[in-house]
Parts: C-alpha cells; structure tokens; sequence
C-alpha cells in the first residue's frame, strides 16, 4: 500500500516538474532556459579548466625551445585565442534560446565586432612582432631603432583603419564614396607634399639602404662633416669647422656620398723630392730606407716605392702604402710617425730633402 501510495505521488511530482519545465517566459521554455544555461556553464569550465591548462603546457615548452616564434603563438592563444573561447561560450548559449528579432540583429553585430576586433589585434601583434624581432638584430643603430618604433603608429593606424572599414561594410553601410573621397584627397594632398614626400621616402631609402649612418664621416661634393642627426625631411652634418650643414634627404639621396667610415683600409700615396745632387748610390738606397721605414710602423702595408721621375728642382719618389684602419686620425698618427723615421734616416745617410731652389750660371765673355 505504502509502495502505491509513494509511486503514485512519485509520478505526481514528475508530471508537475514536466509542467513547470513546459512553461514559457518570453518565447522559450524554463527546459531551454535550464539547457542554454547548462551549456553556457559547461564550455566556460572546459576552457577554464582543458584549453586552459593546455595552453600552459604549451608555454612550459616554449620556453625550453631557442625560437621566439612559438612563444610569440603562445602569446597569441593566451591573449586572442582564450577571450575568443569565452565569448564563443556566450554566443552559442545564446544562440540555443529564441530571442526577439532585434535582440538577434544585436548579438550578430557584436559578433561582427568582435571578429573584426580580434582579428585586427591578431594583425597588430604580429606586426609588433615582426618589427621588434628586427629591431632585436639592429639595437646598435638608433636611427633604424627610432624610425621602426615610430613606424609601428603608423602600421596600427593603417590596421585599424581598414579594419573599421570592413567592418562598416559588412554591416551594411555604403564606404566606397568615403573611400573615394579619401583617394582624391589623397592625390591631392600628395600633389601638394610632393616635396615633403620625396624627402619622406628619401628618409626611408636612407634608413634601410644604410648609406651612411649617425657618426659616420661622409662627403658629399664639397661638404664633408660627422652624421649627427637623419630626420624625416633633413639630415644634419657638422663639418670640420664646426658649423651645422642642413641637407634635405632627397638631395643626399640623388648626389654621391663619399662613406669614410665603410672604408676598409686607407691608401696613401705621397712624394718625397731630394736634391739633384744625391750620388748615384744613394738613390738607389733611397725606396729601401722608405719601405723599412713604413714596414716598420703598425697596422700598415707597404706597397712600394719608386724613383718617380725628375723634377724642376728635385728627384722624385713616389711611395704608396695602406693604412690597415678607416679612422683618420690613426692615419695621421702613422704618416706623422713615418715621416720622422724617413727624416732621421736620411740625416744618417746624408740625403738632403729637395726645396725650391734656382741655380744662376754666369758665363763671363
């Protein structure tokens, strides 16, 4: 009896459940609501507690390994990949209840957004990637360094841009006349800046072509002076007398640069004149006192050293050799040294350096 009783009230509370799960608050039933809800708390604890945890395996390993790409993967999946999950989460419980018609025009519109979003964020991360892995290789140049960094603004700019463009599209609004517009003023403005904008891209053409850089040594026709400053309109040179020399990038990029610095070894070439009145044996000693006395500088190599040819006043040698170092004043320290040892030798072998001189012969009738 107790058994009927307890089956009887069993089904009672069944049938009365199934009715209150049958029961509809605005277009769905309490059963949808239960699922949806379900759902929504079952995918955010799969991806708190899977795609989580699986994510940070992969970046234990990631560390382990040399490259920087797949840390930078990883970076991707912890920021872009894991909110997506979440929102994704959102979206399909949602998508499981009937909702009014303009309720559903919003969450496909915030769905656009944030696609668009994340898919841009995903582009500006590896944009940022890309140049920062660049300027990794190149944090000895300040110029390529600065230009990079400012460069990456603009690279966001652009990315962000066309990403509202996009975005207007698909929601249907009308962007070609807008982008038009845009692509006439640009001519236009373009027009305007032409200047500007030659010296712009001169600036760029400078930065990654490395003609010259900041504290390079450079000549450009008759103006020679010490790099200080490459900007994006003009490059400032301090000349040898101390005055700033102002050029616009366009005219360093259109003249011939003459780079001091990217010189490998200096060759020097001068000539020493002694007098007419030098024995025979002496000038022949002469190329073998000037090659000891240059062999025996440093960081030099000696070329050779020749009698040159006969001059108004003198005998000519014509010596070459190369400095082993581009800075100047390494040379001058060379040439001064080589030039001591030449006099000090000549003074013990009686060879007289050569000078301006007339003899006058007087023929008496």
């Amino acid at each position: 009896m107790d058994r009927v009783f307890f089956s009887v009230f069993l089904r009672e509370k069944v049938v009365m459940s199934m009715e209150i799960l049958e029961q509809v608050y605005m277009g769905n039933r309490l059963f949808d609501y239960i699922a949806a809800f379900s759902a929504l708390i079952f995918g955010l604890l799969f991806v708190k507690i899977i795609i989580l945890s699986i994510v940070r395996r992969l970046k234990k390993l990631a560390e382990k390994t040399s490259t920087k790409f797949d840390d930078f993967v990883i970076k991707i999946l912890e920021k872009i990949g894991l909110p997506v999950l979440y929102i994704s989460c959102f979206y399909l419980s949602a998508k499981m209840l009937k909702i009014p018609s303009e309720a559903d025009a919003l969450i496909n519109v915030l769905e656009m957004v944030v696609i668009t979003f994340f898919s841009a964020h995903v582009v500006v991360l590896f944009a940022n990637w890309s140049i920062n892995s660049y300027l990794a290789k190149k944090q000895h140049d300040p110029t390529v360094v600065r230009s990079l960094d400012g460069m990456l603004w603009v690279v966001k700019l652009l990315i962000w841009t066309l990403a509202v463009i996009i975005l207007l599209d698909n929601l249907g609004y009308k962007v070609s006349t807008l982008i038009a517009g845009l692509g006439i003023g640009g001519i236009a403005v373009a027009i305007a800046a032409q200047a500007l904008l030659r010296d712009f891209f001169s600036y760029f053409s400078i930065v990654f072509d490395h003609p010259f850089k900041i504290g390079d040594f450079i000549i450009i026709g008759d103006f020679m002076g010490t790099v200080e400053y490459i900007g994006i309109k003009t490059t400032r040179i301090r000349s040898l007398g101390g005055e700033l020399v102002i050029f616009s990038n366009t005219d360093l990029t259109d003249s011939r640069v003459r780079n001091y610095r990217l010189m490998e070894k200096r060759r020097v070439l001068f000539h020493i004149g002694v007098t007419y009145q030098t024995p025979l044996n002496k000038l022949k000693e002469t190329p073998k006192i000037i090659e000891q006395a240059i062999k025996n500088a440093k960081d030099v190599a000696f070329d050779r050293a020749h009698f040159f040819s006969y001059g108004d006043f003198s005998l000519i040698f014509e010596v070459v050799y190369f400095v082993l170092s581009p800075d100047y004043n390494k040379y001058m320290d060379i040439q001064q040294e080589i030039n001591f040892r030449i006099k000090e030798e000549f003074e013990k072998q009686g060879i007289e350096f050569a000078y301006p001189t007339q003899t006058l012969f007087v023929t008496k009738q």
